[in-house]
């Protein structure tokens, strides 16, 4: 170090702004120079001087990073090195007797920018943040400062994190770093870092406090929040974040589940590859690579599909020779033995198989080596599922054997779906699985649970749909009518009893003629005339007895009993269900059909049991959607359930209704009696009035027969039942979008539902209404006309709803924000050719313009005078004649200062739009005029209005697009912050060679401005 040239400090600066300059050597030469200094004052000052030049530089150029860099290394080399531990504590008790302060330079140095971060110029407190972040991470990592030099930065960089620039504020979170104390719950970083996540607005922000944020009980839930951030770069940070520095184990199985469910799902492709490529290998790796492990700390009971979708994650990286490596253990038929089976391994087995199906042809003989035959499987299958136990209702009461079943009926569903990847294309093999489908749904015992599953699987073997149908008849009447035996049941004691007495009197008859054949030996011929009608009485009674035998041993009969209980009945709507959504929607409704219909639905709506109503009302929902006669004729039915019935129930009728609206339209209610259907309406006739809109608007449709239906519906959207209230606004949605209904009144009532905060907590009904509002608007210039028309009497709404209503809380601006976006011209995905037609734009502001002259000084007023600027007004000079005079009637009229102000400066802008226009059109008819440039250089005035009034025609050009992107340099906020940022104006895109030589000129090199100064002084 000793033999480095000496160099002064202008010329360290100098030489610290090339970047191919080695800072090591400038460090060590200036570093040399300023130990041989006795006084270092003039240094210290001399140096802060030429660091006030690259301080007040905000824009990240080369050569000021180059310099900050510099100054953070020079500065930190006078820290000593560290020392061993044994030296370390020998020190400790050195420094408890002697306080040693830091070297004099870095002291100085961090008391010079804790006095600088208050500046006025937010360029200073960028580069103070900047430094003190550089200085404190080129530290050693077991370095120590002065306490109260800690408390000066740490209350420094608190006061900076609020600062009004977000690149101030990343800078200052950056620094505070190695200022957290995680062990503490009221650390000051730590809370500061939490509060930026939760409510800073600028993403870099929130991606600078992730990116440092130490992980502790208290921040986990703060990181796991921004796994939702709005921001995609933000999202991915998270995940990233939570991949290297949280265990599994610190996380609870819920949040396991929603971190991988949320990110496989992200719309963002950059999110979802930090998910596969970090989330998931990181938690493997933390369990030794075991998968079925992981599976087991995601509970894959309840969340069989996010679990299948991590595992086609690790298949996706694994190769493709070691995904038979490390196969679940099977046995010589390529089964899981009985005693072995765990939801995870099974789990395991169908995700592998169904990847290995995926891949097509090139899987086939991967999957021959984890699957058996189809015949060998069906056995299998039919051997598992027939020893899952049916639970009595005191054995329900026992939680360890329901448990124990609900396990076994996972399992059974997952060997159920693996039917999918067998081999059916031979014969034999298909007709065994057929036939073992067939028996599980006829037995009583199967488990409700899988009916629906097992059917899906029948119908998926069997391509016709008359032999669908055919089958599933079958079966349902299997079920249903079960064959039973006429005979009365025989009773074994009195079998055995009567086989006791005819053995006793056999033996008595015996007895009576071996003593009848004495007494005739011994001549008592009275003895033996008696015992011969004892014998004939004992036969008599003998044949009496075997008579009697005979009768209860005759063969009986085989007849059919219908079953009616609840759990048969919804096992048969269950596989009719089934039935009816894997059929062709060309598919008509045969005779089959018809008697299910009569047989089994139209009963089960009648039933007691809710279940089995809501099954077969979605059973009958279907059948009409095969055909327009029956939904006819069974409509009544449906809206009288969708008003009357529980709740769920009255949901699924009035999914049918949507359904067959939008398949069939309101012509099916034009020969439906909907009018005896559904009951006086209890709104009033103001509402009545609005909901009819849409029906005065068909022309075939009776008037009354689509009101009553949209007022059902519009009741619906007040209801306080959460479920129904967000079915109903997605039919209508639907039906909105498909043109079954053109209302602008019903599309008000859907903006108001969307923001309503009474909806705030029911996530699925704002994403539904936001994806439908920007479908629809941008759809077509038909449906942008009806946002249009639900402007006014939107805000009107808004304007007058009481203080005790949720209305009162919606912020109005927000609305007309989007109301306008929504209408915007550029926004349509096929734009109009028709350039007769009126922008609907145009059509607006004059509307706002006719209702600001109804009352001048209404509160509204200002609203409106705002929202006239963010228009895209077309180039009609009709309408912008029209729009000039309404809105001079308005400055006439309007008293309030920033409402005049608006107004003209709207007028203004109409203005020189059509100076704009007269110019480019005498300018098109007249010819070229080769001295036009050097009148122009004569008279520099005009050429200045000229070019003034040619700015103002673009700007407002600029602003009727509207919907262009700004360039990434201008949204990144590490180049600005949006202050003295000017209006953009379009200009010709200058060539490659032009390009780079304006980048040379601006590169910024502080060389001259340095030797300036030392010129003046």
């Amino acid at each position: 170090m000793t033999t480095e040239k000496e160099m002064d400090i202008k010329e360290a600066f100098q030489r610290a702004q090339k970047g191919h300059n080695n800072k090591a050597k400038l460090v060590a030469s200036l570093k040399n120079r300023y130990n041989k200094l006795e006084d270092k004052t003039l240094f210290h000052e001399e140096f802060v001087h030429y660091l006030k030049y690259a301080m007040i530089v905000y824009k990240r150029e080369t050569a000021v990073e180059n310099v900050i860099e510099f100054v953070a290394r020079f500065a930190t080399s006078f820290q000593l090195p560290p020392k061993p531990e044994e030296e370390e504590d020998k020190q400790q008790e050195e420094e408890e007797e002697e306080d040693e302060d830091d070297h004099p330079f870095l002291s100085f140095i961090f008391n010079f920018l804790l006095e600088s971060h208050k500046a006025n110029s937010h360029a200073v407190r960028f580069r103070v943040c900047q430094l003190i972040n550089k200085l404190l991470g080129s530290m050693a990592e077991n370095a120590q400062i002065d306490d109260d030099l800690f408390d000066r930065i740490h209350q420094a960089m608190l006061i900076r994190v609020t600062d009004k620039f977000p690149n101030v504020r990343i800078q200052a979170a950056l620094a505070m770093t190695r200022l957290q104390q995680p062990g503490d719950p009221d650390c000051p970083t730590i809370n500061a870092y939490m509060l930026i996540l939760d409510n800073d607005a600028n993403a870099e922000v929130r991606r600078a406090v992730l990116s440092c944020i130490a992980m502790s009980p208290q921040t986990l839930p703060k990181v796991l929040k921004r796994t939702r951030d709005i921001k995609h770069n933000v999202r991915k940070l998270a995940y990233q974040v939570l991949a290297d520095k949280v265990h599994i184990k610190a996380l609870t199985i819920a949040q396991r589940v929603n971190l991988l469910q949320q990110g496989l799902h992200d719309t963002s492709e950059a999110v979802k590859e930090v998910v596969f490529g970090h989330l998931v290998p990181a938690w493997l790796l933390r369990l030794d690579g075991n998968v079925i492990e992981l599976l087991h700390r995601l509970d894959v009971e309840n969340c069989a599909e996010t679990a299948l979708d991590t595992l086609k994650a690790v298949f996706k990286s694994t190769p493709a020779e070691e995904l038979l490596q490390n196969i679940v253990q099977l046995d010589n038929r390529k089964l899981i033995p009985v005693d072995a089976m765990m939801c995870e391994n099974v789990l395991y087995w169908r995700g592998l198989c169904e990847f290995i199906k995926s891949k097509g042809d090139d899987g086939d003989e991967m999957l021959e080596k984890v699957l058996p035959d189809a015949a060998t499987y069906a056995d299998y299958l039919i051997g598992y599922l027939k020893a899952v136990p049916v639970l009595s209702e005191q054995q329900r009461a026992d939680f360890n054997q329901l448990e124990l079943v609900m396990t076994k009926e996972f399992i059974s569903q997952q060997l159920i779906h693996l039917i999918g990847c067998l081999d059916t294309n031979e014969e034999g093999g298909r007709k065994r699985v057929l036939a073992v489908l067939q028996e599980m749904l006829a037995l009583p015992q199967t488990p409700s649970s899988l009916v629906c599953l097992l059917t899906e699987k029948l119908l998926s073997l069997i391509p016709d749909d008359q032999r669908r149908i055919q089958t599933v008849a079958e079966i349902i009447s299997d079920v249903k009518e079960p064959i039973t035996e006429s005979g009365q049941l025989v009773d074994e004691n009195e079998s055995r009893r009567q086989q006791v007495q005819l053995a006793e009197v056999k033996v008595r008859i015996l007895e009576a003629k071996q003593t009848l054949e004495d007494c005739i030996a011994a001549q008592e011929f009275s003895r033996a005339a008696e015992l011969k009608d004892s014998i004939t009485d004992l036969e008599n009674h003998r044949s009496q007895i075997i008579q009697e035998i005979s009768e209860k041993t005759q063969p009986t009969e085989e007849v059919h009993t219908e079953k009616n209980d609840p759990e048969t009945l919804l096992r048969c709507l269950t596989m009719c269900a089934e039935l009816l959504k894997q059929m062709n929607i060309k598919t008509r409704t045969g005779p089959t059909i018809s008697a299910l219909i009569s047989s089994l639905i139209l009963p089960g709506i009648a039933n007691t049991h809710p279940a089995v109503r809501n099954m077969a009302v979605v059973c009958l929902g279907m059948c009409a959607l095969h055909s327009k006669e029956l939904a006819k004729t069974h409509m009544v039915l449906l809206l009288q359930i969708a008003q009357l019935d529980e709740v769920k129930i009255r949901i699924s009728a009035l999914r049918a209704i949507i359904d067959l609206l939008l398949l069939f339209g309101f012509q099916l209610l034009s020969e439906t009696a909907v009018t005896q259907a559904a009951p006086p309406s209890q709104s009033s006739p103001e509402k009545q009035d609005d909901d009819g809109a849409a029906a005065e608007e068909k022309g075939d449709i009776p008037e009354d027969t689509a009101q009553s239906i949209l007022v059902m519906l519009s009741e619906f959207l007040d209801s306080e039942v959460s479920d129904l209230r967000t079915e109903t606004a997605e039919g209508l949605a639907k039906l909105m979008y498909t043109g079954r209904i053109s209302s602008a009144k019903m599309l008000s009532r859907l903006v108001l539902l969307w923001y309503n905060p009474v909806t705030e907590d029911d996530t699925h009904l704002r994403h539904c209404l936001g994806v439908f509002f920007q479908l629809y608007a941008r759809e077509s210039r038909a449906h942008q006309e009806i946002v249009e028309e639900s402007f006014l009497p939107t805000i009107r709404t808004l304007l007058n709803a009481p203080a005790t209503s949720p209305l009162a809380e919606i912020d109005i601006n927000n609305v007309v924000e989007l109301l306008v976006e929504l209408t915007r011209p550029s926004a349509l995905i096929k734009p109009s050719t028709n350039t007769e037609e009126v922008c609907v734009h145009d059509n607006l502001a004059v509307r706002m313009c006719s209702e600001m002259l109804k009352d001048p000084t209404a509160p509204e007023v200002r609203l409106y005078s705002k929202t006239l600027s963010n228009l895209e007004l077309s180039r009609d000079e009709a309408v912008r004649e029209d729009l000039q005079t309404l809105l001079q009637q308005l400055v006439q009229v309007v008293k309030d200062r920033i409402c005049l102000r608006a107004l003209e400066k709207m007028l203004h802008q109409l203005a020189d739009s059509k100076d704009q226009a007269e110019l480019l059109s005498v300018t098109a008819l007249q010819p070229l005029d080769v001295n036009a440039d050097e009148a122009a250089t004569d008279d520099p005035s005009k050429s200045a209005k000229r070019a003034k009034r040619g700015n103002a025609g673009q700007r407002k050009l600029c602003t009727a697009k509207g919907g262009r992107k700004p360039s990434r340099r201008t949204e990144s906020s590490e180049e600005s912050d949006g202050e003295n940022v000017p209006e953009s104006v379009p200009m010709v895109r200058p060539s490659r060679r032009a390009k780079t030589a304006a980048l040379m000129k601006t590169k910024l090199d502080l060389n001259p401005v340095i030797n300036q100064e030392a010129n003046v002084s």
